[in-house]
């Protein structure tokens, strides 16, 4: 059996906020694997021990260009170390224009991004200045660059949160559900969008939730089913109750303008990167109870 340490039952108590002996036991049953430990315990504690998709470690802004006819957009992050940096004039102006040159320029990669020409030297000069001037490492994380269908709107909040859409229609509407994808979060359009594996683990989860709450062989299948059809509702942007008028879905409130959204796109600062910290108090007792 692979060793449970003090540092994997931190990891997964941080992720998931279960009680740190319950993550020992769910990694000891697991066998040392973080995901399927994960899983155990959220047929232990439901939802409460899915929160670690929440969690932002790294700082920093995103920045959004739409083109004048609205048909082109382009969408940057760039990260910092501190959220005081991430207010300075001069990192957001740098930010601001990375948005501008993706738009107009549609560079092949973050490198390509780098040796753009930007106030008589490149972009990485002037990046490579401001780290000196400002005192702390700052980077370029991702871009993207998108053509619609329909006429983009956008919406940012807090400059962490940046969210461009894709409608043919109301174009006030279509800011609109800018908002609700900032504030909702679905995971894709519709449910061909949903990744398979997300499918299964919501499967896995009810079937093991089902086997524990005593319900008989028979009826395990249909249970999954009617968990993963409310997941798909949950997590897919049409389906949403829409954050406006909640008596009604995204896909019912487009149908009443006459519009329709093509497909969207969600940037959160710092989505996916952890930051290192150093907390010797809670190594010890993480250790402590191992």
């Amino acid at each position: 059996m692979a060793e449970i340490t003090a540092g994997m039952v931190k990891e997964l108590r941080e992720k998931t906020d279960a009680p740190m002996m319950d993550c020992k036991k769910a990694l000891s049953e697991a066998g040392g694997d973080m995901q399927k430990a994960e899983e155990i315990l959220r047929v232990r504690f439901g939802n409460r021990a899915a929160k670690s998709a929440s969690r932002v470690a790294a700082e920093g802004v995103v920045t959004i260009a739409i083109s004048a006819d609205g048909k082109s957009a382009a969408m940057v992050e760039v990260n910092c170390e501190t959220d005081f940096v991430a207010k300075n004039d001069d990192f957001l102006a740098l930010s601001n224009a990375l948005a501008e040159m993706v738009l107009n320029q549609n560079p092949a990669d973050v490198a390509a991004l780098s040796a753009l020409p930007y106030k008589g030297a490149t972009v990485e000069a002037v990046r490579t200045e401001l780290v000196g001037k400002i005192g702390e490492n700052m980077s370029v994380r991702r871009f993207l660059r998108l053509d619609g269908q329909g006429k983009f709107a956008s919406y940012i909040h807090g400059g962490k949160i940046g969210v461009l859409v894709d409608v043919s229609g109301d174009e006030a509407l279509a800011r609109d559900i800018a908002m609700h994808i900032a504030a909702a979060k679905p995971k894709s359009l519709d449910a061909s969008g949903v990744p398979q594996a997300l499918i299964d683990t919501e499967r896995r989860v009810a079937i093991e939730k089902a086997k524990e709450a005593g319900k008989p062989e028979a009826m395990l299948e249909k249970i999954a089913d009617g968990t993963v059809q409310k997941y798909l509702k949950e997590v897919t942007l049409l389906s949403q109750p829409f954050v406006k008028d909640d008596k009604q879905s995204v896909e019912q409130v487009l149908k009443s303008k006459n519009s329709q959204c093509h497909g969207f796109v969600m940037y959160v600062v710092g989505e996916g990167i952890e930051k290192k910290v150093s907390d010797f108090a809670a190594e010890v007792a993480a250790a402590a109870q191992v």
